[in-house]
């Protein structure tokens, strides 16, 4: 099983990471990408799965980012599985705002969850992901939600 790497140094974060909150926001560090709760949460669990390299392009990344993106994916799969027993999982590359290589990782829900005495909402749910939908929380719930996701990673 793959190892989580060390944090990166704050200069190696990209501006697509910065603005998501890196490195507050990073629950897993891998060599190639980090895993991030997505401070606007769109979906109970909503992730940002940043790559590492400085690519603008799907294309331009290396093999060995491409591999270790598949240990990555069942990692996140399994974790939010355990966590919030989400319905399904949806990876969103859009890139038009932030350049960067990354996906917004949204786990879907067909009915509402209830998480630290808030119930959270899928509003696109069951069509796309409504991104203009975000389930209010503040920066002590983010937090609660990135140590259950933490608790449950394996």
């Amino acid at each position: 099983m793959n190892k989580p790497a060390a944090s990166p140094e704050p200069h190696s974060l990209n501006a697509t990471m910065r603005k998501f909150g890196a490195p507050q926001t990073i629950i897993r560090q891998y060599q190639y990408w980090s895993v991030m709760l997505r401070p606007a949460q769109v979906t109970l669990g909503a992730l940002v799965l940043a790559a590492h390299e400085p690519a603008q392009a799907f294309s331009e990344l290396s093999l060995a980012s491409f591999i270790e993106l598949h240990d990555i994916t069942r990692h996140i799969e399994a974790t939010l599985a355990k966590a919030f027993q989400n319905d399904k999982i949806n990876y969103l590359m859009l890139m038009m705002v932030d350049p960067d290589v990354h996906f917004h990782v949204l786990p879907r829900y067909a009915q509402p969850k209830q998480f630290a005495g808030l119930e959270f909402v899928d509003a696109g749910w069951p069509a796309m992901p409504n991104l203009s939908q975000i389930n209010k929380t503040d920066a002590a719930i983010n937090e609660h939600i990135m140590n259950h996701i933490q608790s449950c990673w394996s």
